[in-house]
């Protein structure tokens, strides 16, 4: 077994970068340990050491056996992420990262394959069918090909886009305008159960766009289906009409400038996205937020949680013809940002948080307004559980419908409340906890079958949870101290001391003009979003921009699978269970 360093390198253009220390993990030792004894059970794999995770270089030819050995030898039955990073001054230009989680062994993974321009990677689609998209993403962005792969085209940009937008060497103002010719032609592949009925069939068969613009789609998705009769026996997807390249954005801004593209994620659950990425840079840095606004962060996060559900299952009973539920749901959801906005005067994309802590302290009645919160949401959720888990139509629209195995879900990177419906309990805050979890008493709630009614009872109960623990917060009682660490490379210092020492001035000076310069490497985090879990992957040149930010956005992955689920159902069912998932699309076009 060899080893190599992490610490190439990296290209940069720009002036000259004033950090160009290197970024050590403070679990660096125990990752190169645990490492190491990984590579001596699977062969072909060359250690990368200093690194946050077990990272391995692997070359391109080997890549399918490395992943069918770790996921069936040592369990990493989770395909969490595939995505890029452009080198363009070395020889093999692009890293094609894999990051894998044991679900048993609660362990991560990372995975590099090392590729020059113009070649191809065998595809990982027989081992993980939760890659299909990843791997067209990373087609899309980056134009690595991926040999074997059964729809190699565009996702994320459209057919008249040219070029490859995460190629450093892409303009990041350049434009391709979408015109007729662009829109893809999509023939869904007919399901093999059905491939042979046709003749026997007393229908013509008939193909049916539904969306991109379509109330029921919740985003603009276009799902391309065909039918038999009212049976679905084919369909495709098709995505990116929103997509926004929060990962390019984020390329040609500051560290702190890119917490408010983070807000537009998931714009229903926002602050939880402001927490995922700042606590990267945040781990990157080495500091650790104070307890105060880890407080506070948890409180919001948590009502974000239920707000984040509280649309899901609002929304999802409406296409149903459920319309007195919507009202009920969300009016708590209104009083949760009426707190939000009283906090930091903004309400759907508050941009609340800073590296380091907040953007500014929570009212003197904080506790007061989220104890009035937490007494009144479960009155409407109970009232809402009345109205549908009796009704028996509800009960024939969502049990059995847009149904997924336990081993599909895995096998596709579901996480969150989807992965929850099929039995697996696996919840970020638990398994590896963070802002305090640990200290909390909760449970994480898990139902059978995997259907649209799975769904809506983990969701429903891990709203009560989250109550649950909010309501522990606030008897703990709010910490005293700052919001924000008193570092002055990191946090803007007070506007008090700006104007009367010099001292404190060229320190904003300098933050303004230099930003945040982390140290040189790369880390990744996650939390546990509305929808499973959602991690950052950050790789620091030591200038003020991150040299990248790759985002692990958890419908990405579920939607995929949707297809799947839909086909041999009826468009009624498709409708029931697309809400059921919750996507949103700033979050799966990120």
């Amino acid at each position: 077994m060899s080893t190599l360093t992490k610490y190439s390198d990296i290209p940069y253009t720009g002036p000259a970068p004033t950090n160009r220390e290197p970024y050590v993990p403070a679990d660096a030792e125990k990752m190169n340990a645990r490492g190491a004894e990984i590579a001596s059970r699977i062969s072909g794999v060359t250690q990368e050491t200093g690194q946050d995770l077990p990272t391995f270089v692997v070359d391109k030819e080997r890549i399918v056996d490395v992943l069918r050995a770790l996921k069936h030898d040592l369990k990493f039955t989770l395909p969490l992420d595939c995505f890029g990073v452009d080198y363009p001054r070395r020889e093999q230009r692009f890293d094609i990262v894999y990051q894998l989680y044991s679900i048993e062994n609660n362990e991560r993974v990372r995975l590099k394959v090392r590729v020059g321009e113009g070649e191809s990677v065998p595809s990982s689609l027989p081992v993980y069918q939760g890659l299909n998209w990843f791997e067209r993403e990373v087609f899309d962005m980056f134009g690595v090909k991926f040999d074997g792969h059964p729809n190699l085209r565009r996702i994320l940009t459209h057919e008249n886009f040219q070029g490859h937008p995460l190629r450093k060497d892409y303009d990041p103002a350049q434009r391709w305008l979408l015109t007729e010719e662009g829109v893809a032609k999509i023939i869904p592949q007919i399901d093999p159960r059905f491939a042979q009925e046709e003749a026997e069939s007393d229908f013509e068969r008939v193909t049916l766009n539904l969306g991109p613009s379509h109330p029921a789609t919740h985003g603009t998705l276009r799902i391309v289906v065909t039918l038999d009769g009212e049976t679905i026996v084919g369909a495709d997807t098709e995505i990116g009409y929103l997509h926004r390249c929060f990962e390019k954005m984020s390329e040609t801004h500051t560290y702190q400038q890119v917490i408010p593209f983070t807000d537009r994620l998931n714009y229903c659950s926002a602050i939880i996205n402001n927490v995922g990425y700042c606590m990267t840079v945040e781990k990157m840095l080495g500091i650790q937020s104070p307890a105060r606004a880890d407080y506070v962060r948890l409180i919001l996060s948590e009502l974000m949680r239920i707000g984040d559900h509280l649309i899901c299952i609002g929304t999802n009973l409406v296409d149903m013809g459920a319309l007195t539920n919507f009202w009920y749901l969300f009016q708590p959801r209104e009083e949760m940002y009426g707190l939000i906005e009283a906090c930091c005067g903004a309400r759907l994309l508050p941009s609340y948080l800073r590296i380091g802590g907040l953007a500014v302290d929570v009212p003197p009645n904080f506790l007061q307004m989220t104890q009035k919160l937490v007494d009144s949401i479960p009155r409407f959720l109970d009232d809402v559980d009345k109205l549908v888990r009796t009704n028996r139509i509800f009960r024939d629209r969502v049990e059995g419908i847009g149904p997924i195995s336990a081993e599909d879900a895995l096998d596709f990177g579901f996480t969150g409340p989807c992965l929850r419906a099929c039995g697996i309990p696996y919840d970020v805050r638990k398994a590896n906890p963070y802002l305090g979890y640990e200290t909390y008493d909760f449970d994480v709630p898990i139902a059978d079958g995997g259907d649209t009614y799975a769904r809506y009872l983990v969701r429903m109960e891990e709203m009560r949870q989250s109550l649950r623990i909010i309501q522990q917060a606030i008897d703990r009682g709010l910490p005293t101290g700052p919001v924000i660490v008193d570092n002055p490379y990191v946090a803007l210092p007070p506007k008090s001391k700006v104007y009367n020492e010099m001292e404190s001035l060229i320190y904003h000076f300098k933050l303004i003009m230099h930003g945040i310069q982390p140290p040189v490497g790369e880390t990744y985090f996650q939390v546990e979003g509305g929808n499973g879990e959602l991690g950052f992957y950050i790789v620091s040149d030591g200038t003020k921009n991150p040299y990248r930010v790759r985002v692990r956005p958890p419908c990405f992955a579920i939607y995929q699978a949707f297809t799947k689920m839909i086909t041999g159902q009826t468009i009624p069912d498709a409708i029931a269970a697309l809400g059921s998932l919750n996507i949103i699309a700033g979050e799966l076009d990120h």
